[in-house]
């Protein structure tokens, strides 16, 4: 690759971080308890190098605490590497920590000054800019309220908009495309698209695999500190999707009897996300795929099958057994239990399991929350567990919305 081709090159780069056992937060516990300074040091990259082209967008794919965030904190400079070099080339944009150069009782338009200036713009630059911010936020009727009167919602929006209109030449981005309500993620996300094909340098970390197949030409997978992988997007996927798999697969294995033990706990808890009567408790969810293989990542288009273990303390008559699918904005995409499907009358007397099969499932790329009930008679909870299941759905397409609807084009001329 030529050197002029080159937007990102990263070379060997390592990074470590102290992290201390038991800190006192006071100089009075330091100087009594000076072992209390014990750490340990953790070694969050161990030498990954990659290169980026001129217009080339890629995802950067990995578990948590893998270092995929940390390599994107080390391009934007917020920290530097231990060793090892990082060259990039032109004016940088990073969708990080959004909204990170805000002062709370300036209002929206002033903190778009100071937020784009902070990216480069001088005043006469963002002057031109301003009414494209505004307009994309769709904030104009708060613009010249103070920014400690605006919701979350309102403060990624506007945080987002200043972001993506100061014509960056490398754009960095971390987990930040659930911004607002469905229709503006999906507005943020067709801006993206065009930032693309700007030939804007685009650089991706998240775990919505969906979203990297759709934008990157390349995904690189981070695993412990290393590039394990790199490649198209929909090759690297596929293999770290049969890893987490695996690997989920041996952590249900672990945990049946921890959660085995769970199930005598009682039904309600703090964050009042389960309440219900408890004469039956869900003591396990699981999530297949067609051919038996268990994961919690699935195509648009897959067969699901969902299959909920349950303890019974006393006998439950007249149970009815049901879900319900929510977006990650709380939407309800679908729902059903065991009497709107017209199954015979049933008792649960003894633990077992409900199974139930999805047929066809053409909810779009993103993730998803399932709550599972078991109630008595006509709506009585016994257990109802409010994100009780989390799934991620993955798609080649590229629509918008909540669900894919079959359809066909005719064009006449």
């Amino acid at each position: 690759m030529a050197e002029n081709e080159i937007a990102i090159e990263v070379r060997d780069i390592t990074k470590s971080f102290k992290v201390y056992l038991d800190k006192g937060s006071q100089l009075k516990e330091r100087l009594l308890f000076r072992k209390r300074s014990r750490y340990e040091e953790r070694k969050v990259l161990r030498g990954i190098s990659f290169t980026v082209k001129k217009g080339e967008a890629i995802g950067l794919i990995g578990h948590n605490g893998c270092g995929k965030s940390t390599t994107l904190k080390l391009l934007t400079r917020i920290m530097y590497p231990d060793s090892g070099t990082i060259k990039l080339k032109g004016r940088v944009s990073s969708l990080i920590e959004l909204g990170a150069g805000f002062h709370p009782d300036m209002s929206g338009r002033e903190n778009i000054y100071t937020n784009a200036a902070i990216f480069g713009l001088n005043k006469k630059e963002i002057d031109s800019r301003i009414q494209s911010i505004i307009e994309f936020s769709e904030l104009a009727d708060f613009i010249d309220n103070p920014v400690r009167t605006y919701s979350s919602g309102m403060y990624m929006r506007l945080a987002f908009s200043v972001a993506i209109n100061v014509d960056a030449d490398i754009l960095l981005i971390d987990e930040i495309l659930a911004v607002g309500d469905a229709n503006f993620q999906s507005k943020c996300f067709n801006k993206l698209r065009e930032i693309k094909a700007q030939g804007t340098t685009i650089v991706i970390v998240s775990h919505s695999l969906g979203q990297i197949e759709q934008i990157c030409d390349r995904s690189i997978w981070i695993h412990e500190g290393l590039i394990r992988a790199e490649g198209p997007p929909k090759e690297i996927d596929l293999e770290y999707l049969d890893y987490m798999s695996r690997k989920l697969q041996d952590s249900n294995k672990k945990n049946a009897e921890a959660e085995a033990a769970d199930s005598e706990e009682p039904v309600e808890n703090k964050q009042g996300k389960r309440w219900g009567s408890g004469e039956a408790r869900i003591k396990r969810i699981r999530s297949f795929a067609a051919d038996g293989t268990e994961q919690s990542v699935f195509r648009t288009g897959e067969d699901i099958r969902l299959t909920v273990e349950y303890n019974v303390k006393k006998p439950v008559r007249d149970a009815v057994i049901g879900f319900g699918i929510f977006d990650m904005n709380g939407v309800q995409c679908y729902g059903t239990n065991t009497r709107i499907d017209k199954l015979p009358e049933f008792e649960l007397t003894e633990g077992g399991t409900a199974e139930v099969t999805l047929k066809n499932v053409q909810l779009i790329s993103g993730e998803y929350m399932i709550d599972i009930a078991i109630e008595q008679g006509e709506g009585i909870p016994v257990d109802y567990y409010r994100q009780a299941y989390k799934i991620q759905m993955i798609s080649a397409y590229g629509d918008s919305g909540i669900a894919r609807v079959d359809h066909s084009w005719k064009l006449q001329r």
